[in-house]
């Protein structure tokens, strides 16, 4: 069996997948053509030729502006299936999706609209395909905190399809304490709190995400290992780190995959996952991250296992959920050796 083989059958989750960031040129060409919306680009080649950025801002202008063709129930739901149809064939079989509702409301789409999309798509990816999934709801950090809160509000009524919050878009300027108000308001509404830090911020960033947003794990977290306190802290307290290799190389927060940290993360202890982030963007789904990280990290089949393993414990799923997901991975391995 190769390593390749032998990735794509390992089960898994993924824990960060920004579901916007799944928007292929052909599916948004395909919706704009549907809502009678006008595209800056003249073709698939146009599109995808802009995703030649080099910073995580560049990508987010295209980000914004692609999302845009985003309309409808239908057109999230389709959005959605698009991508679990992907992951799905990457033996994925739970997922824990990010959604940014405000960058959709802020163009006068009803947050209702969002996420009963949403839903319709991840209900039947469930059925017909075995993919588990929920919701993270994401607060966009270039905006102000009373903007996080009136998201909250609109949230209120579907609070019990939501797993969590999370923090995401500009690092840079945006530091964790901006938003550590609306973190406690949706930590008392019952829901987990996940926040990216440590992609282009700085250690700093990590240390408040811990501190003053009392979050459960941390979204990319790269940069906490230029601080040998916070690494000791992170593997002390068991702190997920969701990794994501490609979009470090895309966004030049690595300049060669080899010389990504993830099999130092592992040598240290820290309790790191491995995902895609936006892979209509940074080239890749998650089974092109596990297979180019490995292939470029020489990562074992025990690293491999740890970093399976490490997706559903880091995930937020119950405890006889992820023992039954353990199980299938221990068969898995025991089948193929």
């Amino acid at each position: 069996m190769t390593t390749a083989d032998f990735i794509r059958g390992l089960p898994k989750a993924e824990l960060h997948l920004h579901i916007e960031g799944s928007l292929e040129p052909e599916l948004m060409f395909e919706l704009g053509k549907r809502n009678g919306i006008a595209l800056p680009f003249k073709s698939v080649e146009d599109v995808r030729a802009a995703y030649a950025f080099s910073n995580l801002q560049d990508f987010l202008d295209i980000y914004y502006q692609g999302a845009g063709v985003l309309i409808t129930e239908d057109d999230f739901k389709d959005l959605a299936l698009a991508y679990f149809r992907r992951v799905a064939a990457d033996g994925c079989k739970h997922v824990e999706l990010f959604f940014d509702p405000q960058t959709h409301t802020d163009r006068g789409v009803p947050f209702r609209v969002v996420i009963e999309g949403l839903l319709a798509g991840m209900k039947e990816a469930e059925t017909s395909l075995g993919v588990t999934s929920s919701l993270i709801l994401c607060y966009l950090r270039h905006l102000d905190e009373d903007a996080a809160f009136a998201t909250l509000k609109d949230a209120e009524p579907y609070l019990d399809m939501i797993m969590g919050v999370g923090l995401d878009s500009s690092e840079v300027g945006h530091p964790p304490s901006k938003f550590a108000r609306v973190f406690k308001a949706s930590r008392e509404r019952g829901l987990k709190l996940v926040a990216h830090a440590g992609e282009e911020g700085p250690p700093a960033y990590v240390w408040e995400a811990l501190d003053l947003l009392g979050v459960d794990r941390i979204d990319h977290g790269n940069r906490a290992l230029e601080d040998a306190a916070l690494v000791k802290r992170l593997v002390a307290e068991g702190m997920t780190l969701t990794v994501c290799p490609l979009s470090n190389l895309k966004l030049c927060v690595v300049h060669d995959l080899k010389a990504h940290p993830l099999k130092k993360m592992l040598g240290l202890g820290l309790k790191a996952t491995l995902n895609s982030d936006d892979p209509a963007y940074f080239g890749g789904y998650l089974g092109a991250n596990w297979t180019q990280t490995s292939d470029a990290l020489g990562l074992t089949k025990d690293e491999l296992v740890t970093l399976a393993k490490n997706s559903f414990t880091g995930s937020f799923l119950p405890p006889q959920t992820i023992a039954r997901h353990l199980a299938d991975i221990d068969a898995y391995v025991a089948k193929g050796s």
